[in-house]
């Protein structure tokens, strides 16, 4: 194949889909192309889901541009896609004369950047908050606009509008090679298909700098710094209710306590410099370093409602800055380089300039209509039991639930199968639904998820995927049984 499309973008992750969605408002034909099966499966699956509010970054670097443009527009974009947002607040802690220095300078930034309502906080007014922090603390810096987001839902909405209005994604499809030919269109080569674009966008996460370095000759250098992390189970009241911050250091910003969107409580990351940027192991000396830490803050901690360990792998460039924008030696390429931490907040304003660069570039007009979004349904864990009846009523197959932890139904299920960009793996229907996500982390569930996945899309049961590749669930005829009828109840 060599079809030629108006704007090729390399990568599903935040940045990518936030990139399509906006491509999606210009009179262009967009392909997108990742090498995962899904989307959102490299730094967007497994980060904090934080909102920051721009606080940390330096002034006038784009890290501090996009994080503070993009922050503001989270608020409305998720409730427009129907996406889980809270804006929860955030405390950054001091415990010496050392630390309370680092936040008085933080407010100073975090002031000059544009972020509005920070304050220094004493003990007293800290200890009312947040009855359970550490009672060593002596002050800190609060930021009432931080929030709390689910990134790869996020993700998930941004795809499934751009693929409404048009534009078109790949999976399993890893780019191996670009080059820019005489035309001054470009050539993509992946491990299955050739590809011509007009522009060529990367938001290729963790290959965005070897990416880069095949079209330009100004060189970018990448550091892969890995991140683990732990996961409590929801709870109806959580120790925290806000984002806990210590003071960042040159790594990052530290190990975190935070209540996520959905109740649960996440403590980490680590920020560990590895040379394979897939690697997404967690080990036994990083959680521990996690729980060293993170007790810092929570001088109660406890680990006994664990219900799963994560790593995610942040792209840091040696330049410590985003690179976005045209290249200035490769005409008709553009890029989102670098977009580590805080890349989740700076998202959907580098998608709009990107956007904008690029339709400026080939000289599009905006389109005159767009395919409206559909906000999904409220989730059925959280309908009220009048709500629940209505739902039961128009579609019996509410009334089925496969994940008894999340309470997730059979119609969730095979909705998130059929959406634009659908869920084609377990772990694909996991993170669009919560199913498997529980206190069980699938053990009930998984089977029949796995069979509602080949009966919505025809592929045979044992063909069916944890999450992509050959992570293969079933090797014999089991899957007799598992067609037998059987839902578990």
């Amino acid at each position: 194949m060599n079809t030629t499309f108006d704007v090729l973008v390399i990568g599903s992750g935040i940045t990518g889909c936030a990139t399509a969605r906006a491509l999606s408002r210009y009179e262009t034909s967009v392909l997108v192309l990742d090498r995962g099966s899904d989307l959102a499966e490299g730094a967007t699956k497994a980060n904090s889901g934080i909102v920051h509010a721009g606080y940390d970054a330096v002034p006038g670097t784009k890290k501090a541009l996009y994080n503070v443009r993009g922050a503001n527009m989270y608020e409305a974009l998720a409730g427009e896609l129907g996406v889980p947002y809270r804006r929860c607040g955030a405390l950054v802690l001091a415990f010496d004369d050392a630390d309370r220095k680092t936040i008085e300078e933080l407010k100073t930034r975090g002031e000059t950047n544009g972020v509005t309502g920070l304050e220094i906080l004493d003990r007293d007014s800290l200890l009312k908050l947040e009855p359970n922090l550490n009672p060593e603390v002596v002050a800190a810096l609060w930021v009432p606009t931080s929030a709390i987001v689910s990134p790869y839902e996020m993700a998930f909405a941004l795809a499934d509008d751009a693929a409404l209005n048009g534009v078109q994604f790949r999976f399993d499809e890893e780019v191996l090679s670009v080059t820019r030919d005489p035309d001054g269109c470009f050539t993509v080569r992946t491990d299955r298909e050739t590809w011509r674009c007009r522009a060529l966008v990367n938001c290729s996460g963790s290959s965005g700098a070897d990416l880069h370095n095949q079209l330009s000759a100004r060189k970018l250098t990448m550091i892969h710094r890995r991140g683990q992390y732990y996961l409590l189970d929801r709870a109806m009241k959580q120790p925290f209710d806000r984002t806990v911050f210590q003071c960042p250091s040159a790594m990052g910003k530290g190990v975190l306590v935070s209540p996520t969107v959905h109740g649960n409580l996440l403590l980490g990351p680590t920020a560990e410099d590895i040379d394979d940027p897939l690697d997404t192991a967690t080990t036994a000396s990083g959680l521990s370093d996690i729980l060293k830490k993170a007790a810092r803050t929570w001088a109660g901690l406890t680990t006994r409602t664990n219900i799963t360990n994560f790593s995610g792998v942040r792209a840091h460039l040696t330049t410590d800055d985003f690179v976005v924008g045209p290249c200035e030696d490769c005409p008709g390429y553009f890029e989102a380089i670098g977009i580590e931490s805080p890349g989740l907040s700076s998202a959907p304003a580098i998608g709009l300039d990107l956007a904008e660069m690029i339709a400026g570039y080939l000289t599009v007009s905006r389109k005159e209509a767009i395919v409206p979004y559909p906000v999904p349904p409220v989730p059925f864990h959280d309908m009220t039991e009048e709500q629940r009846a209505q739902a039961v009523s128009a579609d019996p197959a509410y009334g089925n639930i496969i994940c008894r932890c999340e309470v997730v139904t059979e119609a969730e299920i095979r909705r998130a199968i059929r959406r634009p960009v659908g869920a084609r793996s377990v772990d694909g229907v996991k993170r669009r639904t919560r199913a498997g996500m529980g206190r069980c982390q699938g053990g009930f569930c998984l089977p029949r998820v796995a069979a509602i996945i080949s009966e919505e899309t025809g592929i045979p049961l044992k063909e069916v995927t944890k999450n992509g590749g050959k992570s293969y669930l079933l090797s014999d005829t089991v899957d007799v049984f598992l067609k037998g009828g059987h839902d578990h109840e």
